[in-house]
């Protein structure tokens, strides 16, 4: 009799541990949702990239801005929730003198497509800009933005550039 109950217990503390699923944690190399990735170019030589100091962008709608010296490549995030997000590009905008700055708006216009990842990870959204109004330009008097180009529309990872900026 008591080697029933052993026998029944190691089946029952056996089963048990069966069932158990591991932790779920989405790894840290999971694909998430890509940003728009932007270079820098030279309007007057268009094929030499061009550093950016105190580059402020902001994102109307997203919690805080963005600040970058000194780079040529950015990375920024589109809204998951639209179809459009407008982006505010502030040259000097990283410093606290606020009188020198000059303010372009870009606004992105794209389809979205939401991709299941996993239980623990949920979803990611992927970005398709729109070929003939992906990227607009809103003029003003003292742009300092001279053209836009998009070089990728299909947005999809981070690993390559999406959008040429020309100034």
């Amino acid at each position: 009799m008591k080697k029933y109950i052993k026998t029944v217990l190691l089946l029952i503390f056996t089963v048990s541990f069966w069932n158990c699923e591991k932790d779920d944690i989405c790894a840290e190399g999971t694909p998430t949702t890509p940003r728009v990735v932007i270079e820098f170019y030279d309007a007057a030589n268009p094929t030499v990239l061009k550093t950016v100091t105190n580059l402020g962008i902001l994102a109307p709608g997203f919690a805080e801005g963005f600040g970058f010296n000194g780079v040529s490549l950015v990375t920024a995030p589109l809204k998951t929730t639209s179809d459009t997000t407008t982006l505010q590009f502030i040259e000097n905008g990283s410093d606290s003198d606020t009188g020198n700055d000059n303010v372009d708006e870009i606004t992105f216009n794209y389809t979205r497509e939401d991709i299941y990842v996993s239980r623990a990870c949920g979803y990611k959204t992927n970005f398709t800009l729109d070929p003939t109004t992906g990227a607009v330009l809103t003029t003003d008097a003292d742009n300092w933005i001279q053209s836009i180009t998009i070089e990728q529309p299909s947005i999809e990872n981070e690993n390559e550039t999406h959008i040429k900026i020309y100034f």
